[in-house]
């Protein structure tokens, strides 16, 4: 292992979610290729008390358990659904309970779902300008996934497969001696 971690988060609470499977399928491809220990949460993980907490201290332990792995996390794959064109509320209010010195320079990797294509510049109008107020580094390549792109809440699409294999890559800026055999050997 690198003893780096990764921690994926998506923005909904559906179980089954497409978004919670994209996420998890990058945030698996990452952990293979680097090495990397890594959690997967949704909204549904992160409890009840995320309604009603005005500040971060307002959550219940479980609450803060998550958005202490978010910010301590060395990458993060962040998925969001596609609700009216942007995000849902309760994940922006995930994202406003952090502090923006916490993921100043954190590599992160957005992905979005929605239903159609008419969606797929949520992640270029909506995503990356949220984690650009953080200074964040996102990475260039983003991952779009409509329903067509999932076979049983499973990524199915080779295009949608290639993307997600170039997001990856990219991540070898930040982690250049991470499991470097099996980067060789893709």
């Amino acid at each position: 292992m690198s003893g780096f971690k990764l921690v994926g988060i998506a923005g909904s609470f559906n179980r089954p979610s497409k978004t919670l499977a994209l996420v998890r399928h990058v945030a698996e491809r990452a952990s293979i290729r680097y090495g990397f220990a890594s959690k997967t949460y949704d909204l549904h993980d992160i409890g009840p008390s995320l309604g009603s907490a005005l500040w971060r201290k307002d959550l219940d332990e479980q609450g803060k358990r998550v958005i202490d792995e978010i910010v301590q996390a060395d990458a993060l794959v962040i998925g969001s659904p596609t609700y009216k064109g942007s995000y849902p509320g309760h994940f922006k209010h995930l994202i406003d309970l952090i502090d923006p010195q916490e993921l100043r320079g954190k590599p992160i990797i957005i992905t979005a779902t929605g239903g159609g294509d008419r969606h797929a510049l949520m992640v270029e109008h909506q995503l990356r300008p949220l984690f650009g107020f953080f200074m964040a580094h996102t990475l260039p390549t983003a991952v779009y996934a409509s329903d067509r792109d999932f076979t049983d809440y499973t990524v199915s699409s080779d295009p949608i497969l290639g993307r997600v294999g170039e997001v990856v890559g990219e991540l070898a800026a930040f982690f250049p001696g991470a499991n470097p055999a099996l980067a060789a050997a893709e």
